[in-house]
């Protein structure tokens, strides 16, 4: 190897890099970070950089290398985080100018996907997550580094782990094993695996063993990482998963609760149409209730208080939302002052922000709704802290803290006078500019300024001549230009910018200061936060129930929807053309067999019963005239078919694996919705597992239940299983063409209207013609009737499609059967496959 490579320089390099061996290491050589060998390579393809090399690509030994400037570095390390990469921040500690030899270096910080303070959208959380396994219970802790707060949770097994992680989306995930990042690592999300643990107070709000542990794996990855104090963190908040309606992430997308399933943007969605908040702590506050809706009927009934309070009061809610306009993101500006990187125009939003809190204070003052009181308590106007930073800054100060600019006049006495001196200074410097343009008689001369060589007089070539002799002293000469300077100017050259560099030394540490204040401030300030989103979330909710003309919805252990609505669906149709549907279900009624027409509206009445009952449960009004309510402990979806090619899976197995999940973890207070089951597979074997999951659901579970099909046959299932009603979406044919009313009416779908449905997508005639042909053949066909099934078997074996010959084969197959090793769903199959065979017969 080169000598080039045992350099002292890369033996510093070699050393730092050898402990963050996962992070390409940002090294700064002046105005650059460089990086080197395989970080260089990959960094470079990755941001289409120039591939350079230290020693030169001739070299027998070259050193790959590229690089970015350090005042732009933020736009590359950003673009490298969201790749999901990491990135080691490695400065020079000491200044090169002062210092003999190689230049001390350090790693000041470690950036990674969960780490990153740049935050993914002001409405959105950057969450890092870690997983520990402590005696077969899995502790989570969810933390966001961007505004300092985590959560805890215990789950019981791997398979729920990974539902719950699924769902929360996280940036980055730490886990304790290897087996647990395995079981992990099929969600695509950055990941890694230490054993280092932190013990912190943070943690003193767990419930168990396990929740702590992760907190403490958490809190050493984030100290690890930061190598700075984390005093913005705050103490984490322990939930059971139980005490929430339980959302997993497919339940999420089917019902497009934060996402459109068609475009995967958040327009589309219920959280966009919710969304009226004016804070963007608010914003990230609704998305959390959505994401775990309550299962408490008293927390519910709190929330529709003070919605029904801020409904009923224009003007107190017009006037709230005015003042939460001006409001900024304190969460997100603490986090930066408890970092140490907040500057002066962020102190001043929190300056703006905190004077707005006695007007909020003094609205709410009559309110009636407990949770609005409770807000109320909570608003701290930080009087003394707000007079501090209104006398301290300025209204418009620049983003850089170390160039001056910031502190206001009479703030502080010595940077008064610093000041005067140096704006007497360049009074006096433009004074003597108008003198020499006198003297001289050359009215271009001007005086001018650069660091290298301070003040100076310029006069151009051509009037260089009319200069008197020895009147000022040379000190460069240009191509069109000679420059000049002069005992004087020299002189109040040392007295302006002794007063400028004092002034900024003087303006910084005095910000630093402030900014130090401000921290003391933190856990109270945090506490605002969490105040004004909860106020900001409650106006959302009301704005959107007042504007939508949304009801207050009762609880109960029934289910009665008069003209319920879907939310979405309904603003995106001209106002009164969305056709509303009621929906009952009861103790004696707990299922819904849904019959009708593709595209006539089946999977809307489904999904919008399950949206109002997620509204209800986050304590909103509901799209309805009048709603009555069960809570549920959980939602199941099945709707819509697709493969999941990443897994390896059909159409038909996601669909049997959805239907599984909802089957064995439902309970009598879950919501089911079926779509269509069945549909991927042959029509024998799908009927025969649709009417299986039917009659599993209805005696097993017992949960309330819709459940659409396009088996007609499954509508004889009213008159053997007393739970299930059937009702079916109109559809009428008017001039040879089907016509969709979307009403819901009690009984069975008459007919399908399939081909109908293949015409409105403009199929070519010829084919829909011989479609209709080959129906009327097969309705023209002859059934057996239930008396020639009866009849005994001919003398003569007769051939057909069946899966037993003779009478007896179906006898010893019965016998064969082994129904206790058979699952429900198992034996309706077999017993299924019978009866066909011997209707056959």
């Amino acid at each position: 190897m080169e000598t080039i490579h045992q350099t002292p320089m890369m033996k510093q390099y070699f050393s730092i890099k050898a402990d963050y061996p996962d992070a390409f290491l940002f090294y700064r050589l002046g105005d650059f970070y460089e990086l080197f060998f395989e970080d260089a390579q990959i960094v470079a393809k990755e941001l289409e950089l120039t591939l350079t090399a230290k020693n030169g690509k001739n070299a027998e030994h070259p050193i790959p290398m590229c690089g970015v400037p350090h005042h732009s570095a933020a736009i590359y390390i950003e673009q490298l985080i969201e790749k999901g990469f990491n990135v080691a921040i490695c400065e020079q500690m000491e200044d090169p100018k002062a210092t003999k030899g190689l230049v001390k270096r350090e790693v000041i910080q470690v950036i990674t996907p969960g780490t990153y303070m740049a935050a993914l959208g002001e409405k959105e959380n950057r969450y890092l997550l870690s997983v520990v396994n402590v005696a077969g219970r899995f502790g989570i802790a969810r933390g966001d580094v961007t505004t300092g707060e985590s959560w805890l949770t215990t789950l019981p097994s791997r398979e729920a782990v990974l539902r719950e992680v699924e769902g929360l989306v996280p940036s980055e995930i730490i886990v304790d094993d290897a087996e647990l990042a395995d079981h992990l690592s099929s969600l695509g999300i950055p990941l890694s695996v230490q054993t280092e643990r932190l013990a912190s107070s943070l943690s003193s709000g767990a419930r168990d063993e396990a929740q702590v542990s992760a907190f403490e794996l958490l809190f050493a990855y984030l100290t690890r990482t930061q190598k700075r104090a984390l005093d913005h963190l705050q103490p984490a908040v322990a939930y059971e998963v139980e005490a929430h309606m339980q959302l997993d992430a497919n339940t999420a997308r089917n019902l497009e609760l934060f996402r459109s399933a068609r475009s995967g943007e958040r327009k589309g969605s219920l959280l966009a149409l919710l969304d009226e908040t004016t804070t963007a702590m608010g914003g990230r506050l609704l998305k959390r209730w959505l994401e775990q809706p309550l299962y408490t009927e008293q927390a519910i009934r709190e929330r529709q208080d003070a919605v029904e309070n801020l409904v009923d009061d224009f003007m107190l809610r017009d006037q709230l939302r005015e003042q939460l306009r001006h409001v900024y993101d304190i969460e997100r500006l603490v986090a930066k002052v408890g970092y140490g990187t907040a500057n002066a125009r962020d102190l001043v939003q929190l300056r703006n922000t905190l004077e707005r809190i006695p007007a909020v204070r003094e609205l709410l003052a009559n309110v009636t709704a407990t949770r609005l009181h409770h807000i109320d308590a909570t608003l701290d106007t930080f009087d003394a802290l707000s007079e501090r930073l209104q006398a301290a800054l300025v209204e418009t100060p620049p983003i850089s803290i170390k160039e001056g600019g910031m502190i206001r006049s009479g703030y502080s006495t010595e940077l008064d006078e610093l000041l005067e001196a140096k704006a007497n200074g360049k009074t006096w410097i433009a004074n003597l500019e108008q003198q020499e343009r006198l003297a001289t008689g050359i009215k271009s001369l001007k005086i001018g300024y650069n660091r290298v060589f301070g003040y100076y007089l310029e006069v151009t070539k051509a009037n260089a001549r009319l200069l008197e002799e020895g009147r000022y002293e040379r000190k460069q000469t240009l191509t069109n230009a000679e420059r000049y300077v002069t005992p004087e100017l020299k002189e109040k050259e040392a007295l302006i910018l002794g007063a400028e560099e004092k002034s900024c030394t003087l303006e910084y540490d005095l910000f630093v200061t402030l900014r130090e204040e401000v921290k003391q401030e933190t856990k109270p300030l945090q506490q605002l936060a969490r105040s004004l989103s909860e106020l900001d979330v409650l106006l959302a909710l009301a704005i959107v129930a007042e504007k939508r003309d949304y009801v207050r919805p009762t609880t109960s252990n029934n289910v009665q929807i008069d003209c319920g609505r879907h939310p979405v669906i309904e603003t995106v149709l001209p106002r009164g053309e969305y056709v509303a549907n009621d929906l009952t279900l009861d103790d004696t009624r707990r299922m819904l067999l849904i019959t009708g027409p593709n595209m006539s509206g089946k999977s809307t009445y489904m999904r919008q019963f399950a949206l109002i009952a997620i509204l209800h449960q986050i304590g909103s009004f509901v799209p309805a005239e009048a709603a009555e309510l069960p809570l549920f402990d959980r939602i199941f979806t099945r709707i819509g078919a697709a493969d999941d090619l990443v897994s390896g899976q059909s159409t038909f197995m996601v669909e049997m694996t959805e239907t599984r999940q909802a089957v064995t973890e439902a309970t009598a207070h879950s919501l089911i919705l079926l779509d269509e089951i069945g549909r991927g597979t042959s029509t024998y074997d799908g009927m025969a597992l649709a009417q299986a999951i039917v009659e599993y659901i209805a005696a097993t579970i017992g949960a309330k239940t819709l459940f659409s099909t396009h088996y007609h046959e499954l509508t004889v299932l009213e008159d053997t299983i007393p739970a299930l009603e059937n009702v079916h979406v109109r559809a009428i044919e008017r001039d040879g063409r089907v016509v969709f009313l979307h009403e819901v009416h009690p009984g069975r779908a008459d007919k399908s209207y399939g081909i109908h449905v293949a015409e409105l997508a403009d199929l070519p005639p010829d084919l829909i013609e011989r479609a209709r042909t080959i129906l009327s053949e097969l309705e023209t066909e002859p059934k057996p009737t239930r008396a020639a099934v009866e009849q005994p078997a001919p003398a003569e074996p007769v051939a057909q499609l069946s899966l037993f010959e003779t009478e007896d084969d179906i006898k010893r197959q019965l016998l064969d059967l082994d129904l206790l090793a058979m699952n429900p769903i198992e034996a309706m199959q077999a017993l299924y496959a019978l009866q066909q065979s011997a209707k056959k017969e």
